[in-house]
Formats: structure tokens, C-alpha cells, sequence
């Protein structure tokens, strides 16, 4: 716990015994922490630089704790006054950056990263740094994108567009629903061209499958990130929009005799109504939605059969372009 202020494993049970002893002999201590007697001096020593333990004068061998909360809270206002000077030191270098960036060579517009442990730290980057909004086009398993992979602060808009394929893989929705959980709007392709993440309309992170170790392309503002932004916009616009998790246990229905629940044809679509018909529009069939939501096949059948008589068509495309028409899939029933 006390590793932000300099100490390791061994040096913080150092100190906390001594607080709880008041004071201890260099031989006590060692056993107590079960260490050699070299060590356990060697560990008081760099208590003692840190103003955290003394000799005492009193008795010779024996240590004493410095009281906590003079000791540490010295340490801890020496790494506030570092962690600021850090700030300060960053904000020259980001601000010495964007003069220099102002009129970008040519060989700077593009960067290749290489190594897994790098793409992976670049993207992390990528998603922590963004402000405004982060485009995904995730092919196959999204994994990296979401609570591990960096998806930028809470206020940050997401867009990501997933591949239809992944959907169809077993268990897909729910690795879907994990991995992309926090993402503002998911819409589903039939076919997703590459890995692609854009942060701010100002960086992009594509992965380069020419070198023989992973590796990404990391564009800053040009041609190619205007390009790569075309892209996803055009992805975008021709995907099915998906509603990720929802009340599943929860609809137009009431209680009837017994606790059975009694469907009723909804006044208009809840939760789980366009959940369902967004995991259908996305390809689904009847048999994996209700096994996706764990609702009974006969009840997504009648839940999509109201949905129709309440939009007034006579076939499954008809309410696709009725949803699509009503924004039913792009905003939370209300």
C-alpha cells in the first residue's frame, strides 16, 4: 500500500512492525519478519534515509518508528510536489509537441508499432487519451476494446461496429456484450474490412499483417486518417444498429391467476421487445435469441408477432424498415 511513497513489500512490513512494537532490537525485528539479520539492517537503513525509523540513542541496536502521520505525510507532500513538477514538465512537452506539430514532415504522419506488448500499449493510449468520441471496427472477437483496452472516460462517445460473424460464433453475443459493454451505440456488418480505432477524429490505429511479428499503423491528421474516417462512416452507415443487454425479465406483460405472466401486445415496443428485434436484424434466429435472452421460443415468436400488428405490416422486412423508420433501435423506449 505504501508503494506510491517509495517503499517495497519488504521495507513496508519493516515499518508497520515497528509502529506496532514502538521499538525493536535488530534481531527481534529480523525474526519476526523472518529475514536474515544483514537484511533486516540493510532495510532499516533505507527506513532511516526515509525519515521513517531512527536509531535510538538510549540504547544502542535498537530502533525506534517515526510517528506516521509526521513521517509519512513528509513523504507523501515530497511525491505530491513531484507528481505536480511531472504535470508541469508534461504539459511544456504537449505544448512544445503541438507547435512542432503544427506543420507535420511527411514522415511523421504515420507511426509502426511493433510487438504485442507496444500495439497493446498504443491502443491503451489511444482510448485513455481520447475526449470527444472513439470509432471501433472490430472484426472477429472485439477482445481489447472495452474495460480492458482503454475505451477513453465516461463522457467519451462510443461508435463501434461490430462483424455479423462474431455474432454467429458460439456464445458471441454474450462476448460481444462483455467486451463492448460500454459502448454508447454497437451496430452489426455483414462484412467489416479491417480492425480499425479512431480516436478524436484525430489519431487512427490500424494493424499491419505484412511484418512478421503484430504491428499496427498509427495515422495522425492527413489524407490517409480522412480516408480511414470515410471508411468507417460508410461501415457505419450501412450496419444494423444492436441493443446490448436490456431488461430481459421485464415487458408489457401482467400477472395472471397462478403468478403466470399473461403477454399482452405492448402499446409500444419495451426493452426487451427491441432487443429482440435487434438481434434478429442482426441475423439471429428465433431459436438463438431466445436462447440468448432465456425466454422461451413460442414467447419471442409471439413478442415479434406484436410488434408487427403494432406496426401495421404483414412481414419480418416490413418491420425491419418500420424499426428503422421509427428510430426504434437507435434510442431507449420511452
Amino acid at each position: 500500500m505504501l508503494e506510491a511513497i517509495g517503499l517495497d513489500e519488504r521495507q513496508e512490513s519493516a515499518y508497520r512492525a515497528l509502529v506496532a512494537l514502538g521499538a525493536a532490537e535488530v534481531s527481534d525485528l529480523a525474526h519476526r519478519l523472518a529475514l536474515p539479520r544483514t537484511d533486516t539492517e540493510r532495510t532499516l537503513r533505507h527506513l532511516e534515509r526515509q525519515g521513517l525509523a531512527a536509531q535510538s540513542t538510549a540504547r544502542l541496536g535498537r530502533w525506534v518508528a517515526a510517528p506516521p502521520a509526521v513521517a509519512l505525510g513528509a513523504l507523501l507532500t515530497r511525491q505530491r510536489e513531484e507528481l505536480e513538477q511531472a504535470e508541469r514538465a508534461a504539459a511544456h512537452l504537449a505544448e512544445a509537441y503541438r507547435a512542432e506539430a503544427a506543420e507535420p514532415a511527411v514522415h511523421d504522419l504515420v507511426e509502426i508499432v511493433t510487438g504485442v506488448g507496444a500495439v497493446a500499449q498504443r491502443f491503451r493510449q489511444l482510448g485513455l487519451g481520447a475526449v470527444a468520441e472513439v470509432c471501433v471496427l472490430a472484426t472477429g472477437d472485439p477482445v481489447g476494446y472495452g474495460a480492458d483496452g482503454g475505451a477513453g472516460a465516461p463522457a467519451v462517445a462510443h461508435r463501434v461496429v461490430v462483424a455479423r460473424e462474431r455474432l454467429s460464433a458460439p456464445g458471441g453475443v454474450h462476448g460481444v456484450t462483455a467486451a463492448l459493454g460500454r459502448a454508447d451505440q454497437v451496430r452489426v456488418a455483414d462484412r467489416v474490412p479491417t480492425r480499425l480505432v479512431i480516436a478524436d477524429r484525430a489519431l487512427a490505429m490500424v494493424p499491419l499483417r505484412e511484418l512478421g511479428e503484430p504491428s499496427a499503423l498509427v495515422v495522425h491528421g492527413s489524407g490517409l486518417l480522412e480516408s480511414l474516417l470515410g471508411l468507417f462512416e460508410a461501415v457505419w452507415r450501412d450496419a444494423v444498429p444492436l441493443r446490448l443487454g436490456g431488461a430481459h425479465g421485464t415487458g408489457a406483460g401482467s400477472a395472471g391467476a397462478g403468478g403466470a405472466v399473461v403477454e399482452e401486445a405492448p402499446v409500444r415496443p419495451d426493452a426487451t421487445d427491441l432487443e429482440i428485434l435487434s438481434l434478429l436484424l442482426a441475423g439471429m434466429t428465433d431459436a438463438r435469441v431466445a436462447k440468448h435472452l432465456d425466454l422461451g421460443l413460442r414467447t419471442v415468436q409471439r413478442r415479434v408477432k406484436g410488434l408487427m400488428e403494432l406496426s401495421g405490416v404483414s412481414t419480418r422486412l416490413q418491420l425491419g424498415w418500420h424499426a428503422h423508420a421509427n428510430g426504434w433501435l437507435t434510442r431507449s423506449p420511452g
